[in-house]
């Protein structure tokens, strides 16, 4: 065993058998990374420093809390204006006045939406736009591109098909309990390819509602992509979503579709505007968030106080720091290091995702088994390291040089491995990473 996991693994055997699939998000569970290797569990986190049930202490050079905590772990600013207002109560028979103030801050620094309404989670706030562009629209069918959660109205592409979602993110979803009458209702297209919507919007146009679309995840837009999707759009009588789950606040302290110039009806927001804490902001056009009224969408638990004071702390810290400067120069650093390390290790990787977002796939047969074992050493050197990166406030430019110089010893070894052709398995002291969906047995 490469540390003591003693109480880490025990942990992962006993959640098997208690929760299905090991735990609440797919991106977190264990085997994605390397089962037997990975930690999987965390006593505690701040700013990148995260410690496992162990006691070992690890440099966070990976998902970033999935992308949630772009300032970083525990920041005191925002928790401790959590924590005054757990002083004030975070639920009572009234509204608290931060989901006014919350609105107010989000419409001002998007100055095309007039209107907001809030959940807890990126899943659940989709629904909720999707909810309302189709009370709008009064039209069931959807075109969208990107990767949008787990609902049924998003899972309804994958009905009848081989992987229609396999493109957008995760291959393998399977759509069991959706219900198959939703086949045909949510069509995808691919990002950059307006010739794909515009076929689907001529085969559809009497019942074309809605077009959802991530603004930027991977490439960025090219021949005017996000203007001709507007104009689609606008042809067809449909309201245009942009999901900001992942790009908000990552490229600016806003959403990425300010960079691009792009007008959306609706904008969704989750993630990073909490810093972790539960909080999602569905925002738009007055004139079609006011459909939210025609149909039935409340929550008690979207009332709760703690979630809208994280995100009013949250936005203002990160303009005040201008943290998507500073998440761009990090993720910069370290794709420029990747690319360096390979080339002077005679590697190919191939390195996508905006700078705050990154990534890198090791293009050999065998990828997972090499990624195991790149998460496996990285380990063994301190850091949580993954094949993806997701950068944070509080990153420091010493953190991404330790973490590049044992990224060189890594791509040293796995140099040897490929040509030498030793058998990947017989280094592993894991399993070999998973790709997309999988049943946990």
């Amino acid at each position: 065993m490469i540390q003591k996991l003693k109480n880490s693994l025990k942990l992962q055997h006993r959640a098997k058998q208690l929760i299905p699939g090991l735990c609440q998000l797919l991106s977190k569970r264990p085997d994605q990374f390397s089962w037997g290797v990975w930690p999987g569990y965390y006593s505690k986190a701040k700013g990148v420093k995260v410690w496992d049930l162990d006691g070992n202490e690890y440099t966070d050079m990976s998902i970033g809390g999935i992308g949630a905590t772009v300032l970083g772990y525990a920041d005191s600013d925002i928790d401790n204006a959590v924590k005054r207002s757990i002083d004030n109560g975070v639920a009572s028979s009234l509204n608290c006045p931060e989901e006014v103030e919350l609105a107010e801050l989000l419409c001002k620094i998007h100055p095309w939406a007039q209107m907001c309404r809030f959940t807890r989670t990126g899943g659940e706030s989709m629904a909720l736009a999707v909810r309302i562009a189709r009370a709008y629209t009064g039209r069931d069918t959807i075109a969208f591109c990107g990767y949008h959660g787990w609902h049924d109205w998003y899972l309804a592409a994958n009905i009848g098909t081989e992987n229609a979602l396999g493109e957008h993110l995760l291959p393998g979803l399977n759509p069991k309990g959706v219900p198959n009458n939703l086949k045909n209702t949510a069509i995808p297209f691919k990002y950059n390819d307006i010739n794909e919507l515009q076929e689907i919007a001529k085969v559809h146009k009497m019942d074309l509602g809605v077009i959802v679309l991530e603004t930027i995840r991977n490439f960025p837009p090219e021949d005017n992509f996000l203007e001709k999707v507007r104009e689609v759009a606008d042809k067809a009588g449909a309201v245009l979503i942009v999901d900001e789950i992942s790009s908000g606040f990552r490229l600016n302290s806003a959403g990425a579709h300010m960079t691009y110039n792009l007008i959306p009806d609706i904008a969704v927001f989750s993630k990073s505007i909490g810093n972790g804490y539960a909080i999602s902001a569905i925002i738009g056009k007055s004139d079609i968030m006011s459909a939210a009224q025609d149909s039935f969408i409340s929550s008690t638990n979207w009332t709760e106080r703690v979630g809208y004071t994280a995100a009013i702390a949250t936005i203002k810290k990160h303009h005040k720091e201008n943290a998507g400067k500073h998440l761009i120069a990090i993720g910069s650093k370290v794709q420029e290091g990747w690319r360096i390390l390979a080339e002077k290790h005679n590697l190919i990787i191939n390195i996508e995702g905006i700078k705050p977002l990154s990534h890198f796939n090791f293009e050999y047969k065998d990828q997972l088994g090499l990624k195991a074992l790149f998460i496996q050493e990285m380990l063994k050197r301190g850091f949580l390291a993954s094949t993806i990166f997701y950068s944070m406030l509080a990153h420091s430019n010493t953190d991404v040089e330790k973490y590049l110089a044992a990224t060189d010893e890594v791509f040293a070894i796995i140099h040897k491995v490929l040509s030498r052709n030793i058998n990947i398995d017989s280094l592993l002291e894991g399993e070999r990473s998973v790709s997309g969906f999988k049943r946990l047995t």
